[in-house]
Formats: structure tokens, sequence, C-alpha cells
């Protein structure tokens, strides 16, 4: 229990899902399968593309669609502090290097006082990829 936060409500929520409208949901899934080692949980054969991605583990899982009643973010011009998904690496600086030969950009890599090192990314559609290599994991 966080001490700034003592209190947890008698029927506490479970995360289920983020989202991301992007124009290329079908490719951008097929990559982070590919290169994440993701899976499709869900998915929908119709125009919106819909592809619910989880982890190994099946805890986080993330929407990617195409919805044209919504808009789209420029992912490429955030700054990568506004918004980032983040994955644990086991060893980031090969994954940084496995990630940028399928596709990815180098944003900034950056060793933390306790020994953790962060790996900031842009996957090939710009979005921000955090590889989190922490000395002592959540």
């Amino acid at each position: 229990m966080h001490p700034d936060f003592p209190d947890k409500p008698k029927n506490p929520m479970k995360f289920e899902h983020y989202a991301l409208n992007v124009p290329q949901p079908a490719e951008m899934a097929r990559w982070y399968v590919e290169h994440l080692g993701f899976q499709i949980v869900r998915s929908s054969g119709d125009e919106r593309e819909v592809h619910f991605l989880a982890d190994e583990t099946g805890r986080v899982v993330v929407e990617i669609y195409r919805n044209p009643a919504g808009l789209t973010q420029d992912f490429p011009a955030m700054h990568p502090l506004s918004f980032h998904a983040a994955v644990v690496s086991a060893d980031a600086r090969a994954d940084s290097a496995r990630l940028q030969a399928a596709g990815a950009t180098l944003v900034v890599e950056e060793a933390l006082p306790d020994g953790s090192l962060l790996i900031m990314l842009r996957d090939p559609w710009g979005v921000p990829l955090q590889l989190c290599q922490r000395a002592r994991p959540f």
C-alpha cells in the first residue's frame, strides 16, 4: 500500500486495456507480435481492424485499432515523456539493437543511479516504446 493512498476501495477495479487509434493497426499489431512477443487475444475482421494484444502474462493488454470517428495522435511529434509504452527487458541494449534492426529508432539511453537502464525508442510508426531493465523490478 502506498502511504499517500492508504484507503483501498471496497470493490477495486482491475486494469483491462489501453487503446491507440492508429492509421495501420494490422501492420502495427504484426510488428508487436513478431518483435516483442505479444499475442493477439482478440481481433475483428471489420474496417476498424481492432487487435487486442497481450504480453505473455496476459496481465496487460493494448488495443490497436483504426476509427475515423476519433483523431489519431501525431506520435512522432509527441515528446516520449508525454506518452510511452514501457516493457520489461532482461537485456535492454541487445533488445534495443534487435528492435532498431526491425525498424525502431533510438531516442535516448539512460542509466539510472540505482543500476537500472531505460532505453527509449520509437516503433516504426513513431510510438514511443521504453525498454526497462530495472535493478529492482516491480
